[in-house]
């Protein structure tokens, strides 16, 4: 009796352990092919994403830029893995990082920033910008499938982040669901959406990558719970396409 107490104990433990609770429930991206991903790191260190939407602006999320933290950003493009040399990677410096002026650090509402490089890029495959959903536009509903991409923790116990860009595909969720009481009650804003599955979810370190569908930059990833993959605490995306004033005002002041 105690040997099958002890197997069963080792299974929920290895069960609790199996990577893919946050990023790596998808798998390694084909390097370069997600050619609009940025890597936003201070000190050297990898602490969020963003993604190029032109030749000289990064969007990504205010949240991350919070408590003096929006100096001393680098963001480097073109990279698949952090830590080695690549051709196709570049660092640039930041001449300006806009938060959007609504944003609300208590429930992450308007979670979106945007960053003008200091030099204008030079596109190359491994380089490129992304088109991103304006007003007007179709956004996913429930049950579509997007895709995430990033460099955020791969599970939750260990807080481990890979060196190579991961990828992911998941489902979002419907909005009552998110809404509901045991879910994110009244921080789950009508500027949000949110999508994971069982197992499949962003986690930390992903913030300010964006979430795909059909090819197009619908939403930002902003937050979710203390335990990425947790089913009741579905990762939470700023939606893009509400902030197409906001975001032409910017980039053309």
């Amino acid at each position: 009796m105690n040997q099958i107490k002890v197997i069963f104990a080792l299974v929920l433990l290895s069960d609790a352990f199996i990577p893919g609770e946050c990023i790596t429930g998808g798998k390694e991206a084909v390097a370069n092919s997600h050619h609009y991903m940025a890597s936003l790191q201070w000190n050297g260190k990898h602490e969020c994403g963003g993604f190029l939407i032109s030749n000289q602006w990064v969007m990504s999320a205010a949240h991350c830029f919070q408590n003096g933290r929006d100096s001393g950003v680098k963001v480097v493009l073109g990279a698949h893995s952090l830590s080695k040399d690549e051709d196709t990677k570049k660092s640039f410096d930041v001449s300006a990082v806009y938060n959007h002026p609504d944003f609300t650090i208590s429930n992450y509402d308007n979670d979106i920033a945007l960053l003008k490089l200091e030099s204008p890029i030079t596109e190359s495959y491994a380089v490129k910008p992304l088109k991103f959903q304006r007003d007007g536009g179709v956004n996913p509903e429930e049950g579509a499938a997007v895709e995430a991409a990033g460099w955020g923790a791969l599970n939750n116990h260990m807080g481990k982040r890979p060196d190579k860009l991961q990828e992911l595909t998941i489902i979002v969720k419907e909005r009552w669901l998110c809404g509901r009481s045991d879910y994110y009650g009244p921080k789950f804003t009508d500027n949000m959406l949110c999508a994971a599955e069982k197992r499949k979810d962003t986690c930390d370190g992903d913030s300010g990558g964006p979430l795909l569908y059909k090819g197009v930059a619908v939403g930002i990833t902003s937050n979710g719970g203390r335990k990425c993959g947790n089913l009741s605490k579905p990762g939470l995306y700023t939606i893009i396409s509400h902030y197409t004033q906001w975001i032409d005002r910017t980039t053309t002041q």
